[in-house]
């Protein structure tokens, strides 16, 4: 039975709980005022600060504190600043994301890109011009090779276990190898010739860096032609710093999650219209991607 003391006394527990929730949300965000986020970068500074500046202020708002792109000059910028715990949420690559848990970042992966489709992998590979004479890997032995990043899965970790198991010793069998350092820029060094060949990130017809670069008038994807298409890789994750207190986890979680409801035109700068919202991940679903590092690290010391 309900009694005017015990209403005052729910009334006084209610309020205690709001005010413990009120001084840890004050309390996180005395300790993080600015948030950091990073991603590998896939174009250039430009393209990439125009892709991301609405998802940006997006997280802004969501979370109550600044919220601020870091455009890295390379993938390794990006593993670096999360083990320095410099860079709150990184966008990455699966085999940059498993390079940084290798050397040793405390984070967590917690959203994996999911494909228009509803997919949640994708391929490296590797374009030539539509015009030129190369038809298989044989043709291109002694001619110039362009790859992404050291820390690229599809522009170089996939690459080299794919040529390995053919036999080939990229150091040796092209007459150079190239570091684009990101995918559109090795597409650019294919198209105007500074390399013959070039591994590239593809999901299907309809996207692909090369449609991505398509769309912003930099390239023609009818002017290339593919030689080669991995198995599938997981797609891409973004992790957080594990040591972020839990209630900014939970409302950095949400606002990545819930971000096609609650600003659709932010997502749809940030993805082209050619993705679904992020589904939860977690570190086992890139443990075959640590491998992979593994192996790659090997053919390094042949």
């Amino acid at each position: 039975m309900l009694t005017r003391r015990s209403l005052i006394k729910s009334a006084a527990a209610l309020a205690a709980v709001s005010a413990t929730g009120t001084a840890a949300l004050a309390s996180w965000k005395e300790q993080y005022p600015e948030l950091i986020i990073a991603a590998v970068p896939d174009e250039n500074a430009t393209g990439m600060e125009k892709r991301y500046e609405p998802f940006v202020q997006y997280l802004s708002k969501q979370l109550g504190v600044p919220v601020k792109l870091r455009i890295a000059n390379d993938y390794a910028a990006v593993v670096e600043g999360q083990i320095a715990g410099n860079i709150h949420i990184a966008q990455y690559g699966p085999s940059a994301y498993a390079r940084a848990y290798m050397n040793g970042a405390k984070i967590e992966p917690f959203g994996m890109q999911v494909n228009k489709d509803g997919t949640k992998g994708y391929f490296s590979v590797m374009w030539v011009k539509k015009d030129s004479p190369y038809q298989k890997f044989e043709d291109l032995k002694g001619k110039n090779l362009g790859l992404v990043d050291p820390n690229s899965t599809s522009g170089n970790n996939v690459p080299r276990f794919a040529m390995n198991k053919m036999g080939i010793k990229p150091e040796e069998f092209f007459a150079n190898v190239v570091y684009a350092g990101s995918h559109e820029n090795a597409i650019i060094a294919l198209q105007q010739g500074q390399v013959d060949a070039a591994f590239n990130w593809w999901n299907d017809e309809n996207e692909s860096m090369l449609r991505r670069m398509e769309r912003k008038d930099m390239a023609k994807y009818d002017d290339f032609r593919m030689i080669f298409k991995s198995d599938m890789i997981v797609n891409s994750p973004v992790a957080m710093l594990s040591a972020l207190p839990d209630d900014l986890k939970a409302g950095i979680k949400d606002a990545f999650f819930s971000i096609a409801k609650n600003d659709p035109e932010a997502f749809q700068v940030l993805t082209d219209g050619e993705a679904q919202p992020w589904a939860p991940t977690s570190h086992a679903d890139y443990e075959v991607i640590v491998e992979l590092n593994k192996f790659v690290d090997t053919l390094r010391k042949q």
